[in-house]
């Protein structure tokens, strides 16, 4: 029987394209009927492999799971934007639609935990807009407390926005 090898690794240039792909399907599964179309397709729009190429050559810091040698999902994150709810912060983690539910999130999760914690950054925020019901169950079964909220402004929708921390 053929094994298929599973890595998280740090995102690399010729990553982009594919990260652009995931950040393209993942967004518009998650969120289309979330977040009012005409902003979602500008979001996902301003995303596309020469902004991920950016992003990785400046260093930001993005992990991806590499299943089989393919990009099936990725993590960014880095220093918590807000006082009070964690040093680190998981900015963004988002899979493939066809590898959700069989464990590589759980897997990303962790490993982009313990990349914040080699950081020396104790405590741990991820944002998910509160009608992201599928997110929301996630950061709760990974054991994320539900800590604060607040609304944005997206295509004229107001959005609310639910911080889980972790100590």
């Amino acid at each position: 029987m053929p094994t298929v090898e599973i890595q998280i690794r740090d995102a690399r240039p010729a990553d982009a394209a594919g990260l652009a792909a995931i950040h393209d399907a993942a967004w518009r599964e998650a969120y289309f009927g979330i977040i009012p179309a005409t902003e979602l397709s500008r979001m996902i729009a301003r995303r596309g492999s020469v902004w991920w190429l950016s992003a990785v050559r400046r260093g930001r810091h993005i992990a991806v799971v590499d299943f089989a040698g393919q990009i099936a999902g990725y993590a960014s994150f880095g220093a918590g934007r807000l006082r009070g709810l964690g040093q680190g912060e998981i900015y963004e983690l988002y899979l493939k639609p066809e590898f959700q539910g069989v464990g590589l999130g759980r897997r990303l999760f962790e490993a982009t935990r313990e990349r914040l914690r080699r950081r020396r950054l104790a405590g741990l925020v991820v944002w998910s807009l509160t009608e992201n019901e599928r997110a929301c169950h996630f950061y709760r079964a990974m054991g994320g407390v539900p800590r604060a909220r607040c609304s944005e402004r997206l295509g004229g929708a107001s959005l609310e926005k639910t911080a889980f921390v972790w100590p």
